[in-house]
């Protein structure tokens, strides 16, 4: 049995997203160190702002200004600072509602250590030196002793209004595919494609899973399958993706690899791209060193009969 096999992934991509009237007004507003929020037919002030009352759904455009001073609602201390959090040393995650807010919102405070946090403190923004329109125009919070400070009255129209932001999301993880695929992935290795054969329909799966999609029962039973097999359906790729060295257009291709039960996917080389069609036979090309193969190209052979694979498109 080989080893359990562990790998960090990291998930990244950068969201782009217009913005509402609403929206558009607090993010603007922030870069000019002003701080909006909306006001609902009750007459709560909501910050930040939404666009739709999430009691009633009534949208909501009355834009009100409340002060860049406020009150600790809870708090908890972050020993450890992420890459990319708001401040690069300890500090902590604090609801504040703002002067004239009926409403709390998440942000950082900048204290020495948990002893000097408390609910009900008083805090107040500390303006990023550098602002665009984004909630990080808010550096962070601080500690703050001194009388409130009232709104200028603002009413949330300006000049060069924010539209749309970027926003780069991120997953840092380790994932671990478990026994099955751990035995799958070592396989690999030596140019054999093995999947499980459930004990109860007989079905073998590829990649193995460690049970049965069909039935919920474990499956411990090493099939080796492959390695040619059969185009199901496939796709026309007309978007490079970022760092992959494969020029546009490819075909990426569900293959259902001789004595397997499910189709996997992987990239057809070998052959025109607006030549691939279902039922082509291809067999695997590997490449010195790799884990896995590179791409499927035609085996020559004639094409599978629809009949032989339809169950597995």
């Amino acid at each position: 049995m080989p080893e359990v096999l562990k790998a960090p992934l990291v998930v990244e991509f950068p969201f782009t997203r217009s913005l509402g009237p609403v929206q558009s007004a607090f993010l603007t507003g922030l870069r000019e160190r002003v701080v909006l929020g909306v006001r609902t037919g009750d007459g709560r002030t909501l910050v930040p702002p939404v666009e739709y009352d999430p009691a009633t759904a009534e949208e909501l455009r009355d834009l009100v200004e409340v002060a860049p001073t406020g009150t600790v609602t809870t708090w908890a201390w972050n020993h450890a600072p992420r890459r990319g959090q708001p401040l690069d040393r300890p500090f902590a995650w604090v609801l504040v509602r703002l002067d004239g807010a009926d409403t709390a919102f998440l942000h950082a405070l900048d204290a020495s250590g948990p002893d000097a946090v408390r609910t009900g403190m008083r805090v107040r923004i500390r303006w990023a030196a550098e602002r665009s329109g984004a909630i990080t125009d808010i550096a962070c919070f601080e500690p703050y002793d001194g009388d409130p400070v009232e709104p200028t009255g603002h009413d949330g129209a300006f000049e060069d209004a924010v539209a749309g932001i970027v926003v780069p999301a991120r997953l840092d993880y380790v994932y671990s595919p478990g026994r099955a695929q751990s035995a799958h992935i070592d396989a690999l290795s030596r140019r054999r494609t093995v999947g499980e054969r459930c004990p109860s329909c007989r079905k073998v799966y590829i990649p193995p899973r460690g049970a049965c999609p069909t039935c919920g029962v474990a499956t411990s039973e090493q099939v080796e399958v492959g390695p040619r097999g059969t185009v199901t359906t496939f796709c026309i790729v007309n978007i490079k993706a970022k760092n992959l060295d494969i020029e546009v257009p490819y075909v990426y291709a569900h293959i259902a690899l001789d004595g397997a039960d499910l189709a996997l996917h992987g990239r057809i080389g070998g052959i025109p791209y607006d030549q691939v069609r279902m039922g082509l036979r291809v067999e695997p090309v590997w490449t010195e060193g790799a884990r896995h193969p590179d791409h499927y190209r035609p085996t020559g052979e004639p094409d599978a009969d629809y009949e032989a694979y339809r169950e597995l498109l």
